[in-house]
């Protein structure tokens, strides 16, 4: 390779800030630069390496395997210039910024957001943006710095790492059964209404657990987020199925055939190599295994 066609380092930072935000603006925002000066910044090293680094889709940019190879070799570049800045006491914290994260509904609530809390007690400049919801990994993560989804992640564009494990039990309010009688049987549980997500807008496979466990167990009340099921299930709407670490908050909920009905489902991490290089983003994503694991107990559902 010629000096001339020879990729500019610095071109191949502005590729890896596109990589990790899927926008031309937002990295250019990130840069301190502008939306034109970045789309010239990645012609110019698509034509020194030879072709295509980015594919548009629904989501964003993504990176082609070219890309990803080149986005390799800018995070090593930024690892290198990180470690030099690190030789001078007052270089500013690493871990800052804003990073974006998805999470489900009671992961978000009861491990995301007091690991954030801890997180940000000694980085301050940091940002989180958490968006709540019960979806499998996304294949075009653009936007997204990392996830967490329930069950192990179909993906080939992303590193997936276990978080751990949490259970789902059946519960149902203590008026609840006093005006209609402790199910102490499958069968008679069967009797009762179920309170869990809309069957049709379930996205995570390990989350269709009813067909299976109780298959004759008709709706009563359905929702897309697991703070609904607690509240319906509290309010006597029937028996949810709901995630121990949630309704073991909460005296007025009885746990129902603990022994027959005990589901574990695991917690996974998902993000691209290139985000996980960001200091920010590694930092996150250790402050959540960290939160997970001392969490273990809750998420168990092992009180008392």
């Amino acid at each position: 390779m010629s000096p001339a066609t020879r990729p500019r380092a610095d071109d191949l930072l502005v590729l890896l800030a596109v990589a990790r935000t899927g926008r031309y603006t937002s990295a250019a925002a990130h840069l301190g630069l502008d939306h034109t000066t970045v789309a010239r910044r990645i012609a110019a090293l698509e034509g020194a390496l030879g072709g295509r680094l980015l594919a548009q889709s629904p989501a964003g940019w993504e990176l082609t395997d070219l890309g990803r190879s080149a986005a390799d070799s800018a995070g090593r570049i930024e690892a290198a210039l990180s470690q030099l800045d690190g030789s001078d006491a007052d270089a500013p914290d690493p871990i800052s910024g804003v990073i974006r994260m998805s999470a489900t509904d009671g992961f978000s609530a009861y491990i995301a957001a007091p690991a954030v809390a801890e997180l940000r007690l000694t980085h301050p400049r940091l940002t989180v943006e958490i968006v709540a919801a019960t979806r499998r990994a996304a294949e075009h993560r653009a936007g997204l710095d990392l996830e967490v989804v329930v069950g192990a992640p179909q993906t080939s564009r992303a590193q997936a790492v276990k978080l751990g494990t949490y259970t789902l039990g059946m519960y149902a309010a203590r008026d609840y059964l006093e005006r209609t009688g402790t199910p102490e049987t499958r069968e008679q549980l069967e009797q009762h209404r179920l309170v869990y997500f809309v069957d049709s807008m379930l996205q995570v496979d390990a989350l269709d657990l009813p067909r299976r466990l109780v298959p004759r167990m008709q709706d009563g009340l359905t929702s897309t987020n697991v703070f609904v099921h607690v509240e319906a299930t509290r309010a006597g709407a029937g028996i949810g199925l709901l995630p121990c670490f949630a309704a073991d908050r909460h005296d007025d909920l009885v746990r129902l055939l603990p022994s027959v009905f005990a589901e574990k489902l695991p917690y996974y991490l998902v993000a691209r190599p290139e985000s996980l290089r960001l200091p920010a983003v590694a930092a996150l994503a250790e402050a959540l295994h960290a939160r997970t694991r001392a969490s273990r107990a809750l998420l168990d559902g092992v009180t008392g």
